[in-house]
């Protein structure tokens, strides 16, 4: 690993007149002292002058700078300037990979918004190791897209381990209320992923592979399961809904679970399975134990489903675009004021011990709050000594971990972990 040489810059935000590039340009102006030297970067100059104009008297110095995401020399002499380039340029499959091939080649610390399964295997493929002898950290899904699930099932393991308790094994993650909406980005994410699934099954093969963001995938368990082949099995396979029989609450699939489970488990994996080699993770959505619980979890995954399905088809995919978010359009400042999210994580070790931990903060998950965490993250990885701890592919646990934590908690975010008393 080469040392990184002193640059001109500490952070470039890339798509920074995007929705949520522009909510983190507005959080890094209010966090980032003077000292640290800022540029916005995307396609349009004009429009990054008059994000300047908007920023205020904060923003006054930081450069702009216009430069295409199909520009591969243009964006390796913007991250050789350049300690850290964070990127909303989405869908990152599609446009992302030149920017990310230009931090690895120069070294160049690199955080993103991803919630895209193929982009981070290509990324680990193509870039890992070439950013491993730069010293470069390329810090995927830094957003709401994972920085709950993986921070907060990196806490829960801290805290199993100082009490002795052995590892983690069956861990899940509970949303329990969520207020504010998915973004464009992220709904691009699946529709993009959704495309690739119909036209290619080697995409479709990665895509139903728990593990696929696994760069050791021969020591990783086996993604088959036992199949019951009864109707009740093939129900529940189709519409995964289910009930804890212990406190009577339903729950339902959680869209973003497909990939959040995919970013803990490369964590656990980067770390050399420190989570323990039992952990068995998964996140669902709690929908109580009324009378209309079933059927609202019932109404997730068939939505969901559907979703999915839809925008497998040029067809309907023309339908549904009419109504899902695009991306760079977002709510406006009274509706994300009001978001919220508030999650729990439960895990039993393998000691047999019990544990929950609660994530959650005052924001809007989608925009506002994903703004916090991105901005947090690029400010964590230019300014704060020792960070990164993971070079090459990282996850935000893996390169940042408590100290990423600990700026989220400093922005009103929650990560607190309690043990349980035997039931």
């Amino acid at each position: 690993m080469t040392a990184m040489p002193a640059r001109e810059l500490d952070i470039v935000l890339y798509g920074a007149t995007g929705f949520v590039g522009a909510l983190t340009a507005e959080h890094l102006a209010r966090r980032a002292g003077p000292e640290v030297r800022i540029a916005l970067a995307g396609r349009s100059r004009s429009k990054l002058e008059a994000l300047r104009v908007e920023l205020g008297e904060r923003a006054t110095s930081w450069e702009v700078v216009a430069v295409d995401a199909a520009d591969a020399p243009g964006l390796r002499a913007l991250a050789a300037r350049t300690t850290v380039l964070a990127s909303t340029v989405g869908p990152y499959v599609a446009v992302g990979k030149e920017v990310v091939r230009a931090c690895a080649e120069e070294g160049t610390h690199y955080a993103d918004l991803t919630g895209e399964v193929l982009f981070v295997r290509w990324s680990l493929d193509e870039v890992g190791a070439r950013a491993s002898e730069t010293g470069a950290a390329i810090v995927h899904a830094c957003g709401f897209d994972s920085i709950p699930s993986d921070l907060g099932v990196l806490a829960t393991a801290e805290r199993v381990a100082t009490d002795g308790e052995g590892t983690l094994a069956e861990t899940t993650l509970l949303v329990r209320s969520m207020r504010g909406g998915v973004s464009g980005g992220t709904v691009d994410s699946m529709r993009q992923q959704a495309v690739a699934a119909r036209s290619d099954a080697s995409a479709r093969r990665l895509l139903g592979d728990s593990y696929a963001l696994s760069p050791r995938r021969s020591e990783e368990p086996s993604s088959r399961r036992s199949r019951s082949s009864g109707p009740l099995d093939r129900l529940r396979r189709l519409v995964p809904v289910d009930r804890d029989p212990a406190t009577g609450r339903w729950t339902g699939p959680f869209v973003m679970a497909s990939f959040n489970t995919r970013i803990v488990r490369l964590s656990n994996t980067l770390s050399d399975w420190s989570y323990g080699r039992e952990l068995r993770y998964r996140e669902v959505v709690d929908f109580g134990s009324s009378p209309m619980s079933p059927l609202m979890a019932t109404g997730m995954a068939v939505g969901l489903g559907g979703v999915v399905a839809g925008l497998s088809f040029t067809p309907t995919r023309a339908v549904l675009d009419r109504f899902l978010p695009k991306p760079g359009e977002g709510p406006g400042p009274e509706t994300r004021a009001a978001g919220r999210f508030r999650m729990e994580i439960h895990a039993a070790t393998t000691t047999g011990a019990h544990y929950r931990t609660k994530v959650g903060a005052d924001y809007d998950p989608g925009y506002g709050g994903t703004a916090v965490m991105f901005g947090e993250t690029a400010l964590a990885l230019a300014t704060d000594d020792g960070i990164p701890r993971c070079t090459g592919v990282c996850t935000p646990a893996t390169a940042l971990g408590d100290v990423l934590t600990d700026r989220l908690r400093a922005q009103g975010f929650t990560f607190e972990v309690e043990r349980l008393s035997p039931r």
